[in-house]
């Protein structure tokens, strides 16, 4: 979506199904105000964002810029075509759903590497993520340099934890 803030608001408003009043209820503030953000006459309070944002199932940051947070669709690029893997990153996202927090980890493939290389698991790096402890770092490497890219893994853990592990 690169439109203005009301239009997005507006459009993920839609999505969603609510009438302008009824996002209004959600927030404590007037349909008026809503209608005069979708039409970019006002913007809405920086401190109304997280809820706003939350009520129209997006981040802050997609809320306000329009970029979605969304990871690359897996490929696999022809040989001729690869990034050098020691210019590569390892992403990954875990978003819990008991904590209410994010973590977002960004290791370069050199450094997975050099990990490997001396024994290092997931399982000494979850931070007590069980779903975490089950990834194997040789297999993503194994796959990277087969040229594979993209998001390799997305998942939602039992305990409500959402994980989504790319490579760029």
């Amino acid at each position: 979506m690169n439109t203005t803030l009301g239009k997005r608001i507006a459009a993920l408003r839609h999505e969603k199904g609510l009438k302008q009043d009824e996002l209004a209820e959600k927030l404590g503030v007037s349909a008026q105000a809503v209608s005069k953000w979708e039409n970019d006459q006002t913007c809405p309070d920086i401190s109304l964002l997280p809820l706003l944002a939350k009520t129209l199932g997006v981040s802050v940051d997609e809320l306000l810029s329009g970029k979605q947070e969304n990871a690359p669709a897996v490929q696999i690029v022809p040989a001729s075509e690869r990034k050098n893997i020691n210019n590569m990153i390892l992403r990954i996202i875990i978003k819990s759903a008991r904590k209410k927090d994010n973590v977002r980890i960004n290791i370069p493939m050199p450094l997975v590497k050099v990990g490997l290389d001396i024994g290092l698991n997931m399982t000494q790096v979850s931070s007590g993520n069980e779903a975490l402890r089950n990834v194997d770092l040789s297999k993503i490497l194994e796959l990277v340099e087969q040229g594979v890219v993209g998001n390799l893994m997305d998942m939602e853990s039992d305990d409500g934890d959402s994980i989504q592990i790319f490579v760029e």
